[in-house]
């Protein structure tokens, strides 16, 4: 579990595979140190296994259902990727709760320059639309965000001067990809009322206890 709360950021030494798998080299003095293999660590918002560490470096291995639901297949030798080890149990929660399961794949629509932040809008897949609301959380590239606005599938994300110059979402274009995390709260609880809605032939489906009814009455 982590909280989009980027560590530091750490760049792609080598990189091997493709599609199929890959075999990822990341430089990064500030935490590499610290790694076991076995450790967990999220890298651009995914949450991947450290298998090896070296000098200055540790070293990942990529499955190709990763690789294929993320932005992994286009990283490029030299690429700088946000970090961020798990959370502890004794640690305080700054960001959001965020498990490094990137959900899809999103595009930057629209980029501009907003006093001292940066305002991106980002086009949110059609399927991960229901789970992103205005003033709720989101995890783009790992980094927990507010939700600023939304103009039908395009969220829009302000990005404070310290936000920008720790991560790699300073220099974010139009057209770049993000990996997207949704609320993991949001998820479950459409999954909750998607389950209130399901039932067996003939049964009501009203019989089940969680139903939007009862959710607007326990808030």
């Amino acid at each position: 579990m982590f909280t989009g709360i980027v560590e530091t950021t750490g760049s792609v030494q080598a990189l091997d595979g493709d599609r199929d798998g890959l075999k990822l080299t990341v430089e990064a003095p500030a935490m590499s140190a610290g790694f076991q293999p076995g450790d967990s660590v999220a890298v651009n918002g995914v949450c991947l296994t450290v298998v090896d560490t070296g000098d200055r470096v540790f070293y990942l291995e990529i499955v190709p259902e990763t690789v294929s639901r993320t932005t992994f297949g286009n990283l490029r030798v030299g690429d700088r990727v946000n970090l961020e080890r798990p959370l502890r149990l004794s640690d305080r929660i700054d960001g959001h709760l965020v498990q490094g399961h990137v959900d899809g794949v999103g595009r930057i629509a629209a980029r501009e320059e907003r006093g001292n932040s940066l305002w991106y809008e980002v086009e949110i897949p059609e399927d991960l639309t229901p789970f992103v609301i205005e003033k709720g959380s989101i995890a783009l590239d790992g980094i927990s965000l507010t939700i600023a606005g939304l103009t039908g599938s395009l969220a829009a994300v302000s990005i404070i001067p310290h936000t920008a110059s720790i991560t790699t979402f300073g220099g974010r274009q139009i057209g770049d990809e993000v990996n997207i995390e949704v609320d993991m709260i949001g998820r479950y609880v459409a999954s909750l009322l998607q389950s209130g809605r399901s039932s067996k032939p003939g049964e009501n489906p009203e019989s089940s206890p969680i139903t939007e009814a009862w959710l607007r009455e326990k808030m």
